[in-house]
């Protein structure tokens, strides 16, 4: 190790500044928010290091930053000439900041660049959140040393409580139910007692399939989970982001063959979290757009199960930005309108009059096996069957397919030309709009 990291409190005291660059001008900003009084110069004999607590430098003459390192060290102040090593007595590291939490990497001098790099692949480790977990645990501090006064017993604590549905509770944004949740653990441990651990289920998003579309959220959470409760469609690549160990269960749905029902679904992954498992429910594009994720939702809160919902990207979003055609244009839709062609009743239950308007793109899900009833009910509400639409199989991953052409004719031919995987339809607005390139 080449050099002792410390972190420096700075609250009310002294920084000297020397020069003006960009350099200096950031260091003097992120001393500034740490509580630091800034002393800004603009030569080193207008330093006054009595009493400062670092001094940096960047961007003016040689001689005044040799002049100023010497200085700063003969009164032994810590000082840093951005990228001049040998006028250092201190490195400034690459800092992922999750405060209260924050970690510092250095190369000591050698490769600052690789310490930058390294920095960026920890922020997406290390999400904001840890910062909220650190929160709670400062917040608890005071009362689990005086509660658990054993440094073996409390240290136990911790881990469990860092490593269990505390840390998901505060993780999910749910500070009031992770405060509870430390509460209990605290007062079992106290008693000596051993709580049975209770499960929480995540609702995750697994966006059209593509693994790099995942959220930084939804791949920590697949990271962590002991069971993972997945469909068929849009999660095979995903899924091998997944622990190894965690256990895989296919619940997935097919035209007119569902492998297990909706309410089957439901009380099995009430019965997972009821075991203390840590659960994943990964979803093809985000829960709560035509996912039935609203119905988990209920069947988890009935059952007083702790639960979130990590969004994805649906497959409107998905299939557009394959077929290169925008949602929303400024010459040719100022809204977008989601519905599915997926409905229980007789007929597709869709108000065309009300829905399909001039300025509005239609974004019609799990439409292929009806699109010959989409098409006659567009026709008995007066519609032409012969507008353009537009239909996208598997938008967002390596095997997207894109048809155009008018609705007649599509309807006709649809079904041969798919492979099989999920279909959206897109009607009226951008999908019309000639000004757009095909992709």
């Amino acid at each position: 190790m080449r050099g002792y990291p410390i972190f420096l409190q700075l609250q009310n005291r002294r920084v000297i500044v020397l020069g003006n660059d960009e350099a200096a001008t950031r260091r003097a900003e992120l001393f500034h928010s740490l509580g630091a009084q800034i002393d800004h110069i603009e030569t080193a004999a207008e330093a006054r290091f009595e009493g400062a607590a670092l001094a940096v430098a960047s961007g003016a003459p040689a001689a005044e930053l040799a002049a100023f390192s010497a200085a700063a060290q003969r009164a032994g102040i810590p000082v840093n000439v951005v990228d001049q090593p040998d006028l250092c007595s201190y490195i400034t590291p690459a800092i992922v900041d999750r405060d209260p939490l924050t970690i510092a990497i250095s190369s000591g001098g050698a490769a600052p660049v690789l310490a930058r790099l390294l920095r960026s692949r920890i922020e997406t480790w290390v999400p904001p959140a840890y910062g909220r977990l650190a929160g709670l645990a400062e917040r608890f501090k005071a009362e689990t040393r005086r509660r658990i006064p054993d440094t073996l017993r409390r240290r136990r604590l911790l881990e469990r409580i860092f490593a269990g549905r505390t840390a998901d509770l505060a993780l999910a944004g749910d500070d009031d139910a992770a405060g509870v949740e430390y509460t209990a653990e605290l007062a079992a441990a106290e008693a000596g007692l051993v709580r049975p651990a209770p499960g929480i289920v995540h609702l995750v998003g697994a966006g059209p399939g593509a693994a790099d579309l995942v959220s930084l959220r939804g791949l920590r959470l697949l990271g962590e989970a002991d069971v993972i409760v997945h469909d068929r469609l849009g999660t095979a690549e995903v899924l091998d982001l997944a622990r190894r160990d965690a256990d895989r269960i296919d619940v997935g749905k097919t035209q007119g063959n569902h492998t297990m029902p909706q309410r089957d679904i439901n009380a099995l992954l009430v019965t997972l979290a009821k075991e203390g498992r840590r659960v994943v429910r990964l979803k093809g594009g985000d829960p709560f757009i035509f996912g039935r994720g609203g119905e988990e939702v209920e069947a988890l809160a009935a059952a007083g199960i702790a639960y979130d919902v990590v969004p994805g990207i649906t497959a409107a979003l998905a299939c557009a930005a394959a077929a290169g055609i925008p949602l929303t244009h400024r010459d040719a839709a100022h809204a977008v309108t989601f519905v599915t062609a997926h409905r229980r009743r007789p007929d597709l239950g869709i108000d065309y009059a009300g829905l399909l308007r001039p300025g509005v793109t239609l974004a019609i899900y799990m439409g292929l096996a009806t699109l010959p009833r989409l098409r006659d009910e567009l026709a008995q509400a007066g519609f032409a069957t012969d507008m353009q639409a537009v239909l996208v199989e598997s938008g967002g991953t390596s095997h997207t397919r894109v048809l155009r052409g008018p609705l007649e004719e599509l309807a006709q031919t649809a079904n041969a030309w798919s492979r099989g995987g999920p279909v959206l339809i897109m009607l009226g607005g951008t999908a019309e709009h000639r000004g757009l390139a095909e992709k």
